[in-house]
């Protein structure tokens, strides 16, 4: 391999390196994810792949760092765009399970109540006391791909007007449409 590298130009070497290292970075980031999600065969498979590319860029950098800084230079910005990159795929894939506990007068948890069972999602209505009135707090687990949406419509039908606290769910069992 190194025989193949010194054959290329040094700017192509640290272009290589640094994209090389993104595509490790990103799949540690979705490894960990996965992990922490229990998706433990995902996360092995993802695992074995980035061991083998940092395996790649690793011996390249120390056979060729005394020569060329700016290959040290490349890794680094390989490394943070990884992370970046990383990081938002993850966001964008949308992995795992999600928490709502939504705080709402009386008026506004009937409108959410409505939403909901309109979309055939489960939920928990607890009645509570704010500072300064009778409050209610809906629960829902839902898909994390779906938090979004679903807090954007909510927000628009209580005029804003809801507490919302959101929070990952790492294991869960039975529920309304939640069996796992």
């Amino acid at each position: 391999m190194s025989e193949f590298l010194t054959s290329l130009h040094p700017a192509v070497v640290c272009i290589l390196v640094c994209a090389a290292k993104i595509v490790e970075i990103t799949i540690q980031s979705l490894k960990t994810c996965m992990m922490v999600k229990g998706e433990r065969l995902k996360a092995a498979a993802l695992g074995f792949a980035e061991c083998a590319i940092w395996g790649l860029v690793i011996s390249t950098i120390i056979s060729t760092l005394g020569d060329n800084l700016m290959l040290l230079l490349f890794y680094c910005v390989g490394y943070a765009v990884g992370l970046f990159l990383g990081s938002a795929l993850e966001d964008r894939i949308a992995l795992g399970t999600s928490n709502l506990e939504l705080i709402a007068n009386r008026e506004n948890t009937e409108s959410i109540v409505g939403y909901l069972k309109e979309r055939n999602k489960g939920y928990t209505v607890f009645e509570g006391h704010g500072s300064v009135d009778k409050m209610n707090m809906v629960f829902i687990v839902l898909p994390r791909k779906e938090v979004k949406k679903t807090l954007k419509e909510i927000r628009e039908l209580c005029g804003d007007k809801v507490f919302v606290v959101t929070s990952e769910v790492s294991k869960y069992a039975g529920g309304y449409g939640m069996v796992k």
